[in-house]
């Protein structure tokens, strides 16, 4: 039996992209990412983050949240339009 593919719709795309394009910006491999959102007591392998980045997995609102604390930004970072996720989630 196969699996069924994921459906990932635009909101989940563009927080896939913002939460590569932030990790790389600030130079944080997967692995790195996957020790920082364990640190938050939320396991998430770096597969699962490879994975998510590459929009094969959804990004549910507890991985969303634990991986905005890691980075040290608001949730809502990761949700809006490209450009926004490489900013520290200061409002001005």
């Amino acid at each position: 039996m196969s699996k069924r593919p994921v459906e990932i719709g635009p909101t989940g795309i563009q927080t896939a992209d913002n939460i590569e394009s932030l990790r790389l910006a600030r130079g944080v491999s997967q692995r790195q990412l996957a020790a920082l959102v364990a640190e938050l007591d939320r396991p998430l392998s770096h597969t699962a983050i490879s994975r998510i980045e590459r929009i094969r997995r959804r990004c549910d609102v507890d991985d969303l949240v634990t991986i905005a604390a890691a980075f040290g930004i608001s949730p809502m970072t990761l949700l809006v339009p490209s450009g926004a996720a490489q900013e520290t989630g200061h409002r001005g």
